[in-house]
């Protein structure tokens, strides 16, 4: 009984930890590893500085969204199957509800204040991620080796771009673990240098049996629903078909998966370029993941005679193969970083992880968003908020909120 009690805490604790998130979590998928990192790295201490990173590595080699995978695990860290649904569902339901009110004419993003307060939440991804970056690189870039394979990454991100240059900059500095950082006497001052408590093997309640029944119910799904919908021509499976494949083939999520989308419903005459392009620019104003752009698009479509319905068709679908693969993956993952090479591969692939943070704070976060000095002092005490009075990022965001709307009346 006390058991059971324990475990429904754990599952509401996860689900309005997410919840808020949710609620206030702006700018696309790098800005929602800051929050995370914040308020569960940083803030519950549920996980190590050193873990996060290897696990943001982990769902940055996968398809899907990335951030919402992430999510995903902790919840399935902190509260088993239940916390992990508990965390998806907080992380992705507010932004997917504003989308289908938007699609239904329900909703609007007009209006000096609205506009004020959209831009202070942009301001406010500017300093979440930078506090994350400046962590981040404290902890997992201590000395000249990593820093270099940080650097590296940079580099590689702004020549290569887009998810590819991503993927690229994570093989680089796995490679670059390998090679600088094995030796004996670096293991010790790694040990000395990351010698955090919390490190250590991350029990994901998911068994062997498990896992492999998610990657057959992946792959079958790739394969059979395309057949499925080609014999017999129903729009509800064609509707399924697209988003599942539309979530499974895409890496780096987000952006990425505009060209994917429009392929699948503009293209075939579902959904019209103006409503299709509307719908994009709505799911850049609300927080939450982007992939939740799918709830707009099934709410349009009318496949289902419920619209509700058509959208929770579309979300489930395009999220459906990101989360089964990582489900598939997890129960294997501590055995593969106790390896001692894949230690030092780790190593490397987690510096690289703050190179490409590093790169994404620039463009496109800083870029879109800190066009004079203004939008700079607001951002400049969001990070201050954050890294020296160590406030919550949902209280930053609130206030960055309130500085958007004094900078776009002023």
């Amino acid at each position: 009984m006390r058991d059971a009690r324990h475990s429904i805490e754990r599952i509401k604790e996860v689900f309005f930890a997410f919840l808020v998130l949710g609620l206030t979590s702006f700018g696309g998928p790098i800005a929602h590893l800051g929050y995370f990192r914040a308020e569960f790295v940083t803030r519950r201490r549920w996980l190590s500085e050193a873990d996060y990173a290897d696990l943001v590595a982990l769902c940055q080699f996968l398809p899907g969204p990335a951030s919402s995978q992430v999510g995903f695990a902790l919840g399935l860290l902190r509260g088993g199957g239940w916390g992990a649904a508990a965390a998806w569902t907080a992380f992705t339901l507010p932004s997917a509800l504003v989308l289908v009110l938007f699609a239904s004419g329900a909703a609007s993003f007009d209006g000096p204040v609205s506009e004020g307060i959209l831009h202070g939440l942009k301001v406010a991804a500017v300093a979440i991620v930078a506090h994350a970056v400046w962590g981040m690189a404290h902890k997992l870039c201590p000395d000249q080796r990593r820093a270099g394979i940080a650097l590296a990454a940079v580099l590689i991100v702004v020549l290569i771009g887009g998810p590819a240059g991503m993927i690229a900059a994570i093989l680089a500095g796995a490679v670059g673990g390998m090679l600088l950082c094995r030796d004996s006497a670096y293991r010790d001052q790694v040990r000395q240098d990351q010698g955090d408590p919390l490190s250590r093997d991350l029990h994901f309640p998911v068994s062997r049996r498990a896992a492999r029944i998610a990657a057959v119910c992946f792959v079958t799904l790739l394969i059979g629903l395309p057949g499925l919908a080609w014999v017999s021509s129903s729009p509800v499976l064609s509707m399924a078909d697209a988003f599942y494949r539309a979530g499974a083939l895409v890496f780096g999520g987000g952006h990425v998966v505009l060209p994917l989308l429009e392929s699948e419903v503009v293209q075939s005459g579902w959904v019209t370029p103006d409503s299709f392009l509307a719908g994009y620019g709505a799911a850049q104003a609300v927080p939450g993941p982007l992939f939740t752009f799918a709830a707009y698009l099934g709410t349009e479509m009318g496949a289902l005679s419920v619209p509700l319905l058509g959208a929770a068709l579309a979300l489930i679908m395009i999220f459906l193969p990101g989360l089964a693969l990582l489900v598939a993956v997890l129960p294997f993952w501590n055995g593969f970083r106790r390896l001692e090479r894949v230690q030092a591969l780790m190593r490397g692939a987690n510096a690289a992880v703050v190179g490409i943070l590093g790169a994404a704070l620039y463009q496109p976060v800083w870029t879109s968003v800190v066009v004079g000095p203004h939008e700079f002092a607001l951002a400049l005490v969001g990070f201050l908020l954050l890294s020296v009075w160590k406030w919550p990022a949902w209280a930053v965001v609130a206030i960055l909120a309130l500085g958007g709307i004094v900078i776009t009346l002023s």
